[in-house]
């Protein structure tokens, strides 16, 4: 079938449906639904065979659901109505919720329901559950929808009730420092922690609050600034405390018009209001250990079990400013020291990673030189990932990857998948070349054209997909919290495999045999010479694409790759393309249920 994604942004559920979708032979277009454009005219210019909105914050004109078959995944159990749906599950500590695909109608989220699907819903962010357990149940409600409306026999169910909750507005999201527990603040923190963030009133601002994670060993006076680490701020409740990573300042009043400020690492927004604080570090791995895992946060962790060891990073929205990765590549260091034979890089539930800080490259007194500071920051990274060869590494991706965040992954000796993950293996959408030394990795995994197609295409990918294509060596077919789990008894099992000492020999005779063809310092030179001068060109698009995207600045029209139509794929595997994979099987199911 011809299908139209109508979205009001190509998020990251738009993004998963239109891979996926693509995967099982449909062809694809996206139409943005924009202030002052036409979606009905869009409709009929596409002639498709169906109309589905993955995430559409406004109603489907009449002339278009009255003239075609228009279905609207709505991000809750059937009968569950507004705006605010997963919201609300959060902020009311709700352990399963679900995923509607129903037909639009006259009334929001009221019409006939074609499939449904349930999932737990764990207690992470708002975001962080959207993009895991929520996209995998409305991605399999979406292909059962799909597939039932292709059949042609299916009849949707009517409604027969429902309750239409209002949006959760922030006098509603408040929080109480004076009374609230540690819990109660973090559940209100997740409920909003991309987007909207938590408005609250701090150091003399007003500031939305984005993001929070308990701690249970420092204690004050409720409300108060108790200490810094790594960009986050931690602030005292009336039990314990919570860490902030990030914060919006509030727009003035007198600005309704002006552009909206950037979310930020919280030390970085706060600038000259912040007081003096103590910097706490995160412990250690083995007093972390020995303190039985008392709740802390922390950006980067290191364990091992067996022979292998486990680097993990989050950083929000899959964003690495130069301090992230200069941290990140001191710990990649110290890791390196470790005996072990497997070093797995990644392996969390959310992002992986997306490359260069766009928000604080924005909010640089320089932003040309912060770029620049970035990008080398990144590559000095992706260096040391590829000349390690006394081990073998694996980069494992439970989340979405962009641009060098996906080639960063790409530098690794293979890469594993979680099966729901989608990567965006390209850099022209913010006007750049790219770095990271994507024109080495990306090449060699699938050869020149397809390298070129994708980066040129700058389209998503699904995990699977990019399994056929070469980029990823596994995909692990299981639920967003199983796959650390997965990951780690998959590591252990080829420490312990007799071949790895080969492995890792090998690995080492090619990358000898590739400096001797062409250094990797070539590659870098020839990249950051691009990059460089797109940086430094007051002109070049980078500059305002970085701004309208920080900014969220809705475009005037849908990006014409987007609106044109993308046939599906070929299924068949390309077995030219695939590298060697450390097991029997290049795709894993995790045992016991199955996940949402």
């Amino acid at each position: 079938m011809h299908i139209l994604l109508a979205a009001s942004a190509f998020n990251s559920l738009t993004q998963r449906v239109h891979a996926e979708l693509r995967d099982r032979g449909h062809s694809v277009a996206v139409e943005l639904a924009l202030p002052g454009v036409s979606l009905a005219e869009a409709v009929d210019r596409h002639r498709p065979d169906l109309v589905l909105a993955p995430m559409l914050k406004t109603p489907i004109p009449r002339e278009v659901w009255s003239a075609h078959t228009c279905l609207v995944v709505h991000p809750g159990p059937v009968g569950d109505r507004g705006p605010s749906s997963l919201d609300w599950a959060i902020a009311e500590d709700a352990t399963r919720w679900g995923v509607t695909v129903l037909q639009a109608c006259e009334e929001m989220d009221a019409g006939d329901v074609w499939a449904t699907a349930d999932c737990t819903l764990p207690p992470v962010g708002k975001s962080d559950a959207y993009r895991g357990e929520i996209a995998d149940a409305a991605l399999a409600a979406v292909l059962t929808a799909v597939d039932r409306y292709a059949g042609g026999t299916y009849v949707p169910e009517r409604q027969s009730s429902g309750r239409a909750r209002p949006y959760l507005r922030q006098e509603l999201r408040r929080i109480d420092w004076a009374n609230d527990s540690t819990q109660s603040v973090v559940r209100a923190l997740r409920a909003a922690d991309s987007q909207p963030g938590v408005l609250d009133e701090l150091l003399g601002g007003q500031w939305f609050l984005h993001g929070g994670h308990p701690e249970e060993r420092l204690r004050g006076r409720p409300g108060e600034l108790l200490a810094t680490r790594e960009g986050a701020i931690c602030r005292a409740t009336t039990d314990g405390a919570v860490w902030i990573p990030e914060l919006r300042a509030r727009r003035r009043p007198g600005e309704p018009g002006g552009p909206a400020p950037v979310k930020l690492p919280a030390t970085l927004a706060l600038g000259d209001r912040l007081p003096p604080l103590p910097e706490i570090p995160a412990p250690p791995y083995a007093e972390a250990e020995a303190d039985g895992g008392s709740r802390t946060w922390s950006d980067i962790t290191y364990r091992e079990q067996g022979g292998a060891g486990f680097l993990t990073f989050s950083f929000p929205g899959g964003a690495m400013s130069t301090t992230q990765c200069r941290r990140l590549l001191a710990a990649y260091r110290e890791a390196c020291t470790r005996p072990v034979s497997v070093l797995v890089l990644g392996g969390g539930r959310d992002f992986f990673s997306n490359g260069i800080h766009l928000g604080v490259i924005e909010a640089a007194a320089d932003p040309a030189e912060e770029s620049w500071a970035n990008i080398n920051a990144m590559d000095d990274l992706v260096e040391a990932v590829l000349t390690t060869t006394d081990r073998f590494v694996v980069a494992a991706l439970g989340g979405n990857a962009a641009a060098g965040g996906a080639m960063l992954a790409l530098a690794a000796d293979e890469v594993w998948c979680r099966g729901g993950v989608v990567l965006n293996p390209h850099y022209r959408l913010m006007g750049l070349y790219g770095s990271e030394y994507w024109t080495y990795t990306l090449p060699r995994r699938t050869g020149t054209g397809v390298a070129d197609r994708l980066t040129a295409d700058a389209l998503p990918i699904s995990a699977e997909a990019a399994r056929r294509l070469g980029m990823v060596d596994r995909t692990i077919d299981c639920a967003p919290q199983e796959f650390a789990d997965e990951t780690c008894r998959l590591a252990v099992r080829l420490a312990d495999s007799p071949a790895v000492l080969s492995r890792i020999a090998g690995k080492k005779a090619r990358r000898d045999a590739d400096e001797s063809v062409r250094p990797l310092a070539a590659y870098r030179e020839a990249e950051l010479a691009r990059m460089r001068e797109t940086f430094f060109d007051p002109q070049a698009p980078y500059h305002a694409l970085r701004r309208a995207f920080v900014r969220k600045e809705p475009p005037d029209r849908t990006p014409a790759h987007l609106e044109r139509t993308v046939p599906g794929r070929r299924t068949a595997p390309l077995p030219s393309r695939r590298p060697p994979v450390t097991g029997p099987a290049v795709q894993d199911r995790a045992p016991g249920p199955a996940g949402c």
